[in-house]
């Protein structure tokens, strides 16, 4: 097999939220193909643990300690210049050292960057020739800036806007250097040629998968409800500014509505990290506040349905899918569903304004329409969303034939 250099922003494992499911899934691909070195950072200690797993998939690895509040110094240092802050963050003279190294060591002639900060790492050579290199952006994270900076008084705004500005000029120079440039669905994809033309030529995307044994419907699942009530379930992290909009909005605006004729209806915030704003709404009534669970099954299982009611949403979002493989009817915004390829009103219900949202739940809530979409979900799911079927994409950008053969890019 041939060898092949990954870097990744963040430790691709335990796969518990959006960018480390993808790049744990494209590593679990990857190490069948290659012999595959992976440079990463380690943000939070808890993840330290699982380093020796990661360790014992790869021909080599590095994992870079990286202590947040340091990062959002250097962060701020690039407010001096025209290069992303974002960039800046993820810059480590360590990280940079073992590439060269590791690239003067093996005979590296591919690689993969997931997350536009870890193509500062990937020269145009290695010790041993050109490198084939692709870049997963994933998302297009400059115009989740400029999202933010419209939701946001100055001066959070004024600095998002400028976040979004310096990163597209960086988006678009790296699309240019490098050979090809992916991202999470063909929505996203087609907005990146639409801001980078000169390099539309070269963007393709690859979409997530679910894995659908895992998460399938299992009424063993012990419920983790109390008795009697009827449950619409948010999953996700819940430090994360636009999850937490989310349901903060929802709970303002939708909930009080649906309880008046529903008063057993509840609604249950499920994720780690729930910032202050997350944890004051337990006060309200009707909103639970669960904060980290060792498995998120039980909680999709046993729930009436799952809400998506995201403002601001970039590429594709695991929370709706996995809730559609465990086949729950999901109710969700349009700025949710935008990268989710899905037949609306037959698979997934989709709702902006409140009163939209408080129709398509009473109408979620009949028992037989809930089964009918929630199978749907499902077979949509097993359908499009396939891990091994969608990595093949990929793997055909990196030389990998069908066969499971390599071939050179």
């Amino acid at each position: 097999m041939r060898h092949l250099l990954y870097l990744t922003h963040r430790i691709p494992y335990p796969p518990n939220k959006g960018d480390k499911i993808r790049a744990w899934h494209v590593l679990a691909y990857l190490q069948r193909h290659f012999h595959v070195h992976l440079g990463t950072f380690v943000d939070h200690p808890d993840d330290r643990q699982h380093v020796e797993r990661l360790r014992a998939m790869c021909a080599s690895s590095s994992f870079i300690s990286l202590q947040p509040a340091r990062a959002r110094l250097r962060a701020l240092a690039a407010l001096a210049s025209d290069e992303p802050a974002s960039v800046r963050y993820y810059r480590s003279a360590p990280l940079r050292l073992w590439v060269e190294q590791t690239l003067a060591r093996f005979p590296i002639g591919a690689a993969l960057a997931f997350s536009g900060p870890m193509a500062q790492y990937v020269p145009a050579h290695g010790g041993h020739g050109p490198l084939h290199r692709v870049m997963d952006l994933v998302d297009v994270d400059s115009a989740k800036w400029l999202a933010y900076a419209g939701n946001h008084r100055w001066p959070l705004a004024a600095l998002y806007r400028r976040e979004a500005r310096c990163l597209l000029a960086y988006e678009r120079h790296v699309a240019c250097q490098f050979d090809r440039t992916t991202l999470v669905s063909g929505p996203e994809a087609a907005l990146f040629r639409t801001l980078a033309p000169e390099s539309a030529h070269k963007v393709a995307h690859f979409r997530n998968g679910v894995d659908g044994a895992y998460f399938a419907p299992d009424a063993s699942h012990p419920n983790p409800y109390p008795a009697g009530q009827s449950v619409l379930v948010f999953t996700g992290a819940m430090d994360y500014w636009p999850n937490v909009e989310a349901v903060c909005w929802f709970a303002a605006q939708v909930l009080p509505a649906l309880r008046a004729s529903h008063p057993a209806l509840h609604f249950h915030i499920v994720g780690a990290h729930p910032t202050a704003a997350v944890r004051a709404l337990a006060s309200q009534a009707g909103v639970h506040v669960s904060g980290t669970v060792p498995d998120i099954r039980p909680y999709l299982q046993h729930a009436a349905m799952a809400v998506a009611p995201l403002q601001v949403a970039r590429g594709v979002q695991n929370k709706v899918l996995e809730a559609m493989a465990m086949g729950l009817p999901v109710v969700a915004s349009t700025a949710a569903l935008q990268g989710i390829e899905a037949e609306l009103e037959h698979a997934v219900l989709c709702a902006d304004q409140p009163q939209a949202w408080v129709t398509r739940i009473h109408r979620a809530l009949d028992p037989g329409y809930a089964t009918t979409i929630g199978h749907a979900a499902r077979r949509c799911v097993l359908e499009r969303y396939d891990w091994q079927r969608n990595l093949a994409s990929l793997g055909e950008l990196l030389g990998v034939r069908a066969s499971g053969a390599e071939a050179a890019p």
